[in-house]
């Protein structure tokens, strides 16, 4: 059957996804006074990251003043760093504020986006088989948010609660209960502590230690509320002086990751002055370099592992029984709940979306059979004309805001939609060659990283190279895209004007 199409209809640009990314996307059309755009987003409202996650204890940890956008501070931030349900209502808030609802379709998954090299257009299809044309198509649908459920022998036979940490079922009370926890990343350091002393028991199954400084985390007072509020530059300066404390650790990150081990010494001195039990300090200690996995910061993970009522667990889980866990040392715990806190699939670009270019060049298969995800800029990717990415490949970060990244990608798109607005074409893609200069000086920058010092990670591909991380400052991202360069790009205009029959194309 025909796929259903609004065939009085093409969009300037189609983007997927409402969060963070897709909003910034949508506010600078708007800015732009081009209204032809729609969101589709998946899910029954926006927030994408900050809306899918809502498990006990989910916070930031990025500070509050910078994690947020730079055209909408928002003075009343309740604590250094935020809440995740804080987060989603200043996002929603900025959504009202700047009138995006009517452009925003939820409950619409996009399954392909398909590009038309007569027509020149974009064929996106919705799930529910609704077929949308658009000139462009920008996504942003990005990481966190696909969960990576571990494969461990009888987890589908456990008769009690059991959820990945991103699907965290509200309805589900420790109280009372035997709880485990499975993974020791950043949604686990939040959990144990914000269910401990409610659950009777918890077990924290742990394989890998992680590094963890503590967050120094604080109510905002109301006096610097007030004075955010009247008088905003305050604000910015202040933000400017949290994003360069930050961006200055980018030094050891990406140029001398030997100075991590400075770094090494104060998170040390946290565990060693926080956890009381030395055996139980032993286990908690990574034996790989800091920063090689994401640093997690946390004010009360290590206190609430000396509680009697939580227990690490560090021998592999062989297997889980209809009411058990039982490791490699034999050892069987009898548990009311599973939670699987073991991160996304961070990985795997642009989940459940099939991306079609020219010559019929699936990206995601592309991508995947060649190892490494790659992209110019992590921004737009060579045989996929007029179609662009916010937070692809190689933009994610280590070390400071993930907002400052999607500002500067979003001006960069920006810029490439003016040639095709101004009408120097209709056909905006990135070169072959400058891809391939590109990518050749990001692996070799990547070298140089604490990333590929030596330890396994999310940040990994199989085959050990990094697609996910920016190897360099935010400064130098941001400068690198401060302009979008013609000579970068393959700019062709049809020399014909073809009829159009939308419910006709294949």
């Amino acid at each position: 059957m025909e796929a259903s199409s609004k065939e009085d209809e093409i969009l300037d640009v189609a983007i997927i996804g409402a969060g963070f990314g897709g909003l910034a996307m949508a506010i600078a059309l708007k800015k732009a006074k081009r209204t032809a755009f729609r969101v589709f987003e998946k899910a029954p409202d926006l927030g994408g990251t900050w809306l899918f996650n809502r498990y006990p204890g989910i916070a930031c940890d990025i500070p509050s003043f910078l994690y947020s956008f730079s055209f909408a501070q928002n003075p009343d931030w309740s604590r250094s760093y935020s809440s995740g349900a804080e987060i989603w209502r200043y996002m929603k808030r900025v959504a009202d504020d700047n009138e995006l609802y009517p452009y925003l379709q939820f409950n619409s998954p996009v399954s392909s986006a398909q590009y038309d090299e007569i027509a020149r257009l974009w064929r996106v299809t919705l799930g529910a088989g609704e077929t949308v044309w658009a000139r462009t198509v920008v996504t942003g649908t990005g990481a966190l948010h696909v969960p990576s459920v571990p494969d461990i022998k009888g987890l589908e036979d456990f008769e009690g609660p059991k959820f990945h940490s991103a699907e965290w079922d509200e309805r589900f009370d420790p109280a009372g209960k035997t709880v485990a926890v499975i993974g020791t990343g950043a949604s686990a350091i939040q959990i144990v502590p914000s269910i401990a002393g409610k659950a009777r028991q918890i077990y924290l199954f742990q394989r890998t230690p992680a590094w963890i400084v503590p967050r120094f985390d604080r109510p905002t007072s109301a006096v610097a509320k007030a004075f955010f509020r009247h008088v905003p530059l305050l604000q910015t300066l202040y933000r400017a002086f949290v994003y360069t404390r930050m961006e200055l650790r980018a030094i050891a990150f990406t140029v001398w990751p030997l100075l991590m081990k400075q770094l090494e010494k104060p998170a040390r001195e946290y565990l060693d002055a926080t956890v009381l039990d030395p055996e139980l300090r032993a286990a908690l200690t990574p034996s790989y370099r800091i920063g090689c996995k994401r640093v997690l910061v946390s004010d009360d993970f290590y206190p609430a592992m000396n509680r009697k009522d939580v227990m690490l667990v560090t021998s592999p889980i062989e297997r889980i029984e209809q009411d058990s866990i039982v490791t490699a040392d034999g050892v069987r715990r009898p548990v009311d709940a599973i939670v699987t806190a073991t991160g996304f699939r961070v990985t795997d670009w642009l989940p459940g979306v099939t991306v079609i270019g020219r010559g019929g060049r699936d990206l995601t298969a592309e991508w995947r059979n060649g190892g490494a995800a790659r992209a110019y800029y992590g921004i737009t990717a060579e045989g996929f004309p007029n179609l662009f990415m916010l937070l692809g490949p190689n933009t994610g970060l280590g070390h400071n805001s993930i907002i400052f990244m999607i500002e500067a990608q979003t001006r960069y798109i920006m810029r490439c939609l003016k040639w095709l607005w101004s009408g120097e074409a209709d056909s905006v893609e990135v070169r072959a060659d400058v891809q391939r200069s590109f990518n050749a000086w990001l692996n070799a920058r990547m070298r140089r990283t604490v990333w590929l010092t030596g330890c396994r990670s999310w940040y990994l591909n199989p085959d050990g190279t990094n697609s996910t991380i920016w190897p360099s400052f935010t400064l130098s991202y941001w400068w690198y895209t401060h302009s979008a360069h013609k000579g970068d790009f393959v700019l062709s205009l049809k020399k014909q004007p073809c009829e159009l029959h939308l419910g006709a194309l294949p």
